[in-house]
């Protein structure tokens, strides 16, 4: 089964036209599928008109959150409501194109595991959306060594079993295809039609760059440090206690070889406030060492995923 999700906020005007596309390309692949509209706390009738569709096509699912809870938060409602074994996120502005869903299989059909859209040609105002779009997509492809021209278009295929264990937060959305990496997902990256906006207004801004940039942050730690996070917190322990016994160092020579007083330089504050907080960084390693033995042995999670096994009894019937 195919599961399209269309995470809704005040879309009303476009709702009915997203419909008729959707269902026109999905009845022509040859397949089940159920089209998963989640409500995120719209205010102009957009629900009126999604149990409308609904009431029309039980293929058609509507979930409505009692508020806004943001795009990051609706795309995991419908990624754990989906049914199908292939999950195709995508915009409810008709910006996206659903012409381009069988492209998406028919990729994801190659061996990958995640197909990610690429808006070629965007159709948006190029100095607030497309030129900051690109340089967050130049950042994130560089740290996170995931390289994508456009993470933001939300228009993708993921397979189910690669995605089902990712819990997201905030935006981090748009990261998926991060996480899914982390999981040794292949992933592709297609051309994709983007059309200009008709009906509505758009709910981004130049603004979520920052937030990008600070989700991206939080992605780089878990992604690296997660399992193992007093490497982060320890090595920068040990360089600020090494600034801090070169400063102290420093003073030291200052006065006992130049005769400078230590009250007259700055130097044995720094020091010490230095030393303060490398020794405040190597607790904070491990207190988090705490916490994430905690996380995992609390849940029954293990630091390991496993693909594929041959020959393996279940866990705990070996013998």
């Amino acid at each position: 089964m195919i599961s399209v999700i269309v995470p809704v906020y005040n879309e009303a005007d476009n709702l009915t036209a997203l419909y008729e596309q959707a269902v026109s390309v999905l009845e022509r692949l040859g397949q089940p599928w159920e089209l998963i509209f989640i409500n995120d706390g719209s205010t102009d009738g957009s629900q009126d008109k999604l149990e409308e569709l609904a009431a029309r096509n039980a293929s058609v699912k509507v979930i409505k959150f009692c508020r806004n809870f943001g795009q990051t938060a609706a795309m995991m409602a419908g990624v754990d409501y989906a049914e199908g074994h292939v999950i195709i996120p995508m915009d409810g502005d008709l910006q996206n194109d659903p012409q381009d869903i069988p492209r998406l299989l028919e990729k994801l059909e190659q061996g990958f595991d995640v197909v990610s859209g690429w808006r070629q040609d965007r159709k948006d105002n190029p100095i607030n959306r497309t030129l900051p779009s690109r340089v967050a997509n130049g950042i994130i492809s560089y740290v996170s060594g995931v390289h994508l021209h456009d993470y933001g278009c939300s228009l993708k295929a993921y397979r189910k079993d690669i995605i089902k264990g990712i819990r997201l937060y905030g935006e981090m959305h748009r990261f998926i295809p991060i996480y899914a990496s982390c999981l040794g997902a292949r992933i592709a990256e297609i051309p994709v039609q983007h059309h200009p906006r008709q009906n509505g207004v758009s709910k981004y801004g130049i603004s979520r760059v920052v937030k990008v940039l600070l989700d991206l942050l939080v992605v780089k730690f878990l992604a690296k440090y997660s399992g193992k996070p007093m490497y982060l917190f320890g090595s920068v322990g040990v360089v600020i206690l090494a600034v801090s016994l070169l400063v102290v160092t420093w003073a030291l020579y200052l006065k006992f070889v130049e005769g400078v007083s230590l009250i007259s330089t700055p130097l044995p504050l720094l020091g010490v406030m230095a030393g303060i907080s490398g020794f405040m960084c190597i607790l904070m390693g491990l207190l988090a060492e705490v916490l994430i033995r905690t996380y995992y042995e609390a849940q029954g999670k293990t630091v390991y995923l496993i693909g594929k096994t041959c020959n393996i009894k279940p866990h705990g019937l070996q013998g």
